[in-house]
């Protein structure tokens, strides 16, 4: 069996008794995570908390259960605990944007293209930066990440129905926030027809 064709479970495990096999993990995942880290962080620091992530999961290697073959919702749920420690540091990066004119036509329907830290303009940033934590983590490993609900539920070690009802609400505010609709959990169906119910 080429390594290709080994699961990450099985290299993590590898890598207990040869560490040098946790390398092929930071190899098939590394650009991802960083890609991650990227879109929410200046460079430096995204580098920093990329090593980071990669650091602690090697770490905590041991208590990976070596059948599952996709580390990937692990890694990110690593990432995303690293991001809370710099939370504000984002909310005023954010916020720093918001008095800058607001693109034309910024409404919610086609967030998925355009919520990038880099990008962001007007009510969009604003929004985004008032959002609470645990939304704002949902919905930027569903539009930045790209995963599905099932490994946003493991990434956060939260139920499922927990990630639906925390992107129900994040989509609510942004729409509220952009004079969509009103504040109330109503459907937004731009973030909802874009996320798949069932795993990749």
């Amino acid at each position: 069996m080429s390594q290709a064709q080994i699961g990450d479970g099985e290299m993590i495990a590898a890598s207990l008794g040869d560490p040098r096999a946790f390398g092929v993990i930071f190899e098939r995942h590394f650009t991802a995570i960083h890609g991650y880290l990227r879109r929410r962080l200046e460079r430096q620091l995204a580098d920093e908390l990329a090593s980071q992530t990669f650091l602690v999961a090697f770490d905590r290697r041991e208590g990976f259960d070596p059948r599952r073959r996709d580390s990937r919702p692990w890694l990110f749920g690593i990432a995303t605990n690293l991001l809370r420690n710099h939370r504000r540091r984002e909310v005023r990066e954010l916020r720093a944007v918001r008095e800058l004119r607001p693109e034309p036509g910024a409404g919610i329907d086609g967030v998925e293209g355009r919520v990038d830290a880099e990008r962001l303009r007007g009510a969009l940033a604003k929004a985004l930066a008032a959002l609470p934590a645990e939304e704002a983590d949902v919905l930027l490993l569903l539009v930045w990440a790209e995963l599905d609900q099932p490994e946003i539920a493991d990434a956060l070690g939260i139920p499922v129905g927990t990630v639906k009802s925390r992107l129900s609400r994040a989509r609510g505010r942004l729409r509220a926030a952009l004079g969509d609709e009103p504040a109330h959990d109503q459907p937004a169906t731009s973030i909802a027809q874009a996320q798949p119910q069932g795993g990749k």
